[in-house]
């Protein structure tokens, strides 16, 4: 390692931040105007939901009077959630608020790779790195000054760039996987408006949603008695069931023990049962991989039609825009079982319903697989990693 050197990222980079964009300068369309919000969600790969706007004149007004983001630059969330990285891309047409968001530009590329840089941050060696210049208390935040400080230990470029391509091609695999499962949702979302919506006939029986499905109640063990935690059953809380919307969760941040289940409301669902969030964050939705038990913000889903467990996670995804709208709370919006009863729908017989199960129960089974891949290969990368970041490990040049 004696080729490795020690420099600032001061040092290698510009680190900036935005011009000022004020509430009157927002308009209804126009070029995206990032938060963090935006590159959390790019850095999780998840479809960027824009809601806020500039005009595309204000944009070339700030391009030519400041400059904007560019190909290679980097975006860091810097207060909130801290230290998430964007690598922004050459065909990208945005601008960012100032103070959520530090810009990393004009990186000296022939010292540091852009994407060993993005690497590097978004590695355990970098997280830790940041929370040391992190500065607050009650809300913490990462400034320009002290980005500036940030302490690199820099391969020679070519190790740099050998090490930013071993890793990008786990990340592509990651990212090809997630692809394939949207696909395959979308797919079994697609039959299931077909058949169910748009192939209705009237002479099906409508029933609330309530009827249609077998709705169980959570609980929360008593958190001061430690024999109820840190066992072998996933505990799912709402912040889980968000990060997994719409897939299969395999594990939760918390789990309980046998004890703690019998003692309390809380109860296991099997494999393929659906979770979704009833209290806060209300309608987020997913499957479960293993058993598991959840709290009471949250309702389990299980199949009233024998062992149609796809089709009842269709069914909810379907209903849950509506379940959202008629959500209600004077601080929360909360879904009750009454939100359920309330909204109605077309069943067919029981074996139409069998029948598009089969349909698309290899999707799924696809999905699980995939969702698998990926916590495979996401496990091998964050150990391996800090390992090639620090020079534990050596690549061939």
């Amino acid at each position: 390692m004696s080729s490795w050197r020690e420099c600032k990222l001061g040092d290698v980079a510009e680190i900036t931040s935005s011009k000022r964009i004020f509430y009157s300068e927002y308009v209804p369309s126009g070029i995206p105007f990032w938060r963090s919000k935006e590159v959390i969600e790019k850095f999780n790969r998840k479809n960027i939901s824009t809601d806020l706007f500039i005009s595309n004149e204000k944009y070339q007004e700030i391009k030519a009077k400041f400059g904007v983001p560019q190909q290679n630059d980097i975006l860091l969330t810097s207060v909130g959630t801290l230290g998430i990285p964007y690598l922004v891309q050459n065909d990208e047409k945005f601008y960012f608020k100032d103070g959520n968001l530090t810009w990393i530009k004009n990186i000296n590329d022939e010292l540091l790779s852009p994407l060993f840089l993005y690497k590097w941050l978004a590695s355990s060696v970098g997280k830790e790195s940041l929370r040391e210049i992190t500065i607050g208390s009650t809300q913490e935040a990462l400034t320009i000054a002290g980005l500036k400080t940030l302490e690199l230990l820099l391969p020679p470029l070519e190790e740099q760039k050998a090490i930013a391509e071993v890793l990008s091609s786990l990340d592509d695999k990651i990212d090809l996987l997630h692809r394939q499962n949207q696909t395959l949702e979308s797919l079994a979302g697609t039959l299931f408006r077909q058949w169910f919506i748009e192939e209705a006939k009237e002479e099906w029986e409508e029933q609330s949603l309530f009827d249609a499905i077998v709705l169980v109640g959570g609980g929360t063990p008593k958190t001061t008695v430690v024999e109820y935690w840190d066992g072998s059953i996933g505990w799912l809380a709402g912040g889980d069931i968000s990060a997994h919307h719409k897939s299969f969760i395999q594990k939760t941040e918390k789990t309980i023990t046998d004890q703690g289940l019998s003692n309390s409301s809380a109860k296991l669902l099997p494999k393929y049962a659906t979770v979704i969030s009833a209290r806060g964050t209300v309608g987020k939705y997913c499957l479960l991989a293993n058993p598991m038990a959840f709290s009471q913000s949250n309702y389990g889903v299980l199949p009233k039609f024998n062992n149609c467990y796809f089709f009842t996670y269709l069914l909810i995804a379907h209903s849950v825009e509506e379940l959202q709208a008629a959500a209600y709370g004077s601080v929360f919006d909360t879904i009750t079982t009454k939100t359920f009863q309330e909204h109605s729908i077309l069943l067919p017989s029981e074996q139409l319903i069998q029948d598009f199960e089969k349909e698309i129960e290899s999707f799924f089974i696809k999905i699980e697989s995939n969702t698998q891949q990926i916590q495979t290969l996401e496990n091998l990368r964050d150990s391996l990693l800090p390992k090639l970041l620090s020079g534990e490990v050596r690549v061939k040049i």
